[in-house]
Order: C-alpha cells, then sequence, then structure tokens
C-alpha cells in the first residue's frame, strides 16, 4: 500500500515539474521577446464582476429598461422591431413617390409616420394578444408574450392600448383632413385582422390589408388625396409582398396551428407554397412596374426594381416548407 502511494507520488511530482518547465520555458521565451517581467497575481481593489457590453439592439435597449416597463415594451414588440418596418416601409414608398420630381422626401413627415408606425404596431400587438391569449399559451413561440404569461392582466392590457391608441391620434392629426378620415378607417382592419386566423385560411390577406395602409395614406398626407393610377397598384404590391414574407413565416407555426384550430395560407398551400409564391412575386413586381409608369419613374427605380426581383428570387430559391427553421 504504502508503495502504491509513493508511485502515485512520484507521478505527481513529474507531472508537476515537466509543467512548471514549459512555464518557465514560455516565461523566458516572453522575456527574450522584451515581454515585461509578469508580477505576482493581486486582486485588484476595484475589479468586480465584468460589465455587460454595451449593445444597442432593441431587445438590448428592452432589458435595460426598468423591470416594471419590460412587459408593456415587449407587448408592443420594441423587442422585435421587425414589424414595425414591415408597417413602416410602405409610407416610405408613398411618401417618396410624392416627392417633387429631384427633391428627397418630406423628411418631417417621414419622422411623424415613423412615429405613428411604432405606435400603431404597438397597438395592433397589443389587440392581437388580448384576442389570442389563450391560443398563445398552447404554441411554444408565444407562450411567454406577457398577457399569455401573466405578466400583464387584460385590464392593463386595455389601458396601456388606450395610451398607444391616444398617442398615435395625436400623430393623425398633424395630417391634412382627407389623411386623418383614411387613417381612421384603417383602425377597423387593425381591431379584426387577429379574428381572420379563426375563421379563413387567409389570414395573411386581411394582414396585409393591414399593413400597407400606409402606401395609401402617405401619399394622401403629401398631396392631399390619393391617385388611384399610384396608389392602388402601390397598396396591391405591398399586399403581395405580405403574403410572401407571412406565408414564409407561418410554415414556423403550422404545427401547432393545425393542432389548436387556427387557419394560415401555409396550412393552405402545403407543398404547393413555391408555386403560390412564385405568383405573389410577379404579381408584386409587374405592380411595381405599373406604379413606375403612372408615376413617370427613371431608371434608377426600374435598376432597384429589378434587385427587388432578385431578392425575391433568392428566397424562394433557399426557402423549404419542410424545415420551420
Amino acid at each position: 500500500m504504502l508503495g502504491v502511494r509513493g508511485a502515485g507520488l512520484a507521478r505527481s511530482l513529474r507531472v508537476m515539474t515537466q509543467a512548471w518547465l514549459q512555464d518557465s520555458g514560455a516565461l523566458a521565451l516572453a522575456r527574450a521577446a522584451g515581454t515585461p517581467r509578469a508580477r505576482h497575481w493581486q486582486p485588484s481593489a476595484g475589479q468586480g464582476p465584468r460589465r455587460r457590453r454595451l449593445s444597442l439592439s432593441a431587445a438590448a435597449v428592452v432589458n435595460s429598461a426598468p423591470r416594471p416597463l419590460q412587459p408593456y415594451l415587449r407587448l408592443m414588440r420594441l423587442d422585435k422591431p421587425i414589424g414595425t418596418w414591415l408597417l413602416y416601409l410602405p409610407c416610405t414608398w408613398s411618401i417618396g413617390l410624392a416627392a417633387e420630381p429631384g427633391c428627397f422626401p418630406d423628411w418631417y413627415m417621414l419622422s411623424l409616420f415613423g412615429t405613428g408606425a411604432v405606435l400603431m404596431r404597438g397597438a395592433g400587438c397589443t389587440i392581437n394578444d388580448m384576442w389570442d391569449r389563450d391560443y398563445d399559451k398552447k404554441v411554444v413561440r408565444t407562450a411567454n408574450r406577457p398577457i399569455a404569461a401573466g405578466d400583464i392582466s387584460i385590464f392593463q392590457s386595455f389601458v396601456f392600448l388606450g395610451g398607444q391608441l391616444t398617442l398615435a391620434l395625436g400623430v393623425l392629426l398633424c395630417l391634412n383632413d382627407y389623411s386623418i378620415a383614411l387613417g381612421a378607417a384603417s383602425l377597423l382592419l387593425v381591431i379584426i385582422y387577429p379574428l381572420m386566423k379563426r375563421i379563413t385560411y387567409w389570414p395573411q390577406l386581411a394582414l396585409g390589408l393591414t399593413f400597407n395602409w400606409g402606401a395609401l395614406l402617405g401619399w394622401s398626407a403629401i398631396k392631399g388625396s390619393c391617385d388611384p393610377s399610384v396608389c392602388l397598384p402601390l397598396y396591391f404590391s405591398g399586399i403581395m409582398w405580405t403574403l410572401i414574407y407571412d406565408t414564409i413565416y407561418a410554415h414556423q407555426d403550422k404545427r401547432d396551428d393545425a393542432l389548436i384550430g387556427l387557419k394560415s395560407t401555409a396550412l393552405r398551400f402545403r407543398e404547393n407554397t413555391k408555386r403560390w409564391l412564385s405568383g405573389f412575386g410577379v404579381a408584386m413586381l409587374g405592380a411595381l412596374s405599373l406604379v413606375g409608369v403612372n408615376s413617370a419613374q427613371t431608371v434608377p427605380y426600374y435598376t432597384a426594381l429589378a434587385a427587388v426581383g432578385a431578392h425575391l428570387a433568392h428566397q424562394h430559391g433557399i426557402f423549404s416548407a419542410r424545415q420551420p427553421e
């Protein structure tokens, strides 16, 4: 027994000696290279836990907000701003097309519509989560939403929704009378859209009608009224675009949706999704071409349109209906 312990001790000493020699060799090489001599490590009095890296991402901003506010910021999806961009971009198309030839779009209107997009997207998400709270609990991707998770009550949601709509009304009242009436008309779509997935396989169409209202409103805010030859094909192209991206998005939840009885174009199209997406893409590009003709656009517009077409083709090529990720 003593022999076994002695052998073990000898092996340990050899390992420690080899490690010390390796460290000594490394230290000698470092000194030869001119590296300053290392001091014995001592804990620094001012050294505490590592600070988190500063991040300006939307999720990081929400996570750094006061804790009582975080559920409300998540309810309006401030941590996921892609939906706000999807609501805002059709407004910018319309405002840009309405600008005088050779002039930049109206920066005041762009900022006003940007503010409105944040508020109305937040209001729409609040309404959606209030309608869907029982369904959200059954879907993995949505189970942690504030209302479904119990972080915010229905009464608190109503109060918060009222605050968002009040602020959005303040933005709307900055526009001309025609645009105020046109903007107010979109509220019905905002309210009923979340119900469409219960009654039709085309809720993405209802989303397109809602999310692209800015294609009409942006032009009227600049010009005083809508020009049907420009605004209607622009609105239609936005609806086709929404059908493309939200059908792809719906494939993530199609299994859960089928189990709990919700409908979507993903469940309607199934293995024929790529054919439908191709049709929507062609219709979108055709409508945007008509917009260009009717608004007397030139080479830069059609060059950008060709880039859009290439991007849609790339998305179509990499999309797989069998892989939710």
